[in-house]
């Protein structure tokens, strides 16, 4: 009479569940590695304010130089190329558009901007400023 219940059996690697391990992880470190890139800016003079509030990251940054020139992504851009990009956007109701005009530059050309994201409807516009340094 043979005991078959203490047999020695063949031990075996289960490789589904380490591979779900590593599809986690690469998703995991790709969505942690794409929130670390910085975005690309333009150095200016942004104007200051004591009313300032943090604003979640926004899906566009247009940056107005002091000369009037439009840059979105170290782009130069046209006011009508700049309405084809929101509008190219999708919803415009969900895009978040921040404008950092820099302080030297003329009003005209911050209004400028407003006017091109408001042709392409896009509503949630936030103004990039510097918060006002503290005396002593």
């Amino acid at each position: 009479m043979t005991m078959r219940y203490f047999e020695r059996r063949k031990a075996r690697i289960e490789i589904i569940p380490m591979i779900d391990v590593m599809l986690f992880l690469l998703v995991f470190f790709i969505i942690v590695t794409l929130q670390m890139i910085p975005d690309a800016g333009v150095t200016m003079q942004l104007p200051t304010t004591s009313q300032v509030q943090q604003l979640p990251h926004p899906k566009f940054i247009v940056n107005v130089l002091a000369d009037g020139t439009i840059k979105v992504k170290n782009t130069v851009m046209t006011p009508d190329e700049l309405t084809a990009m929101f509008a190219a956007d999708g919803d415009p109701t969900k895009t978040e558009v921040t404008i950092a005009a820099d302080k030297a530059s003329a009003f005209q050309h911050f209004m400028t901007v407003i006017d091109a994201a408001r042709k392409a409807n896009v509503t949630d516009i936030g103004i990039a400023s510097q918060p006002v340094a503290a005396g002593p």
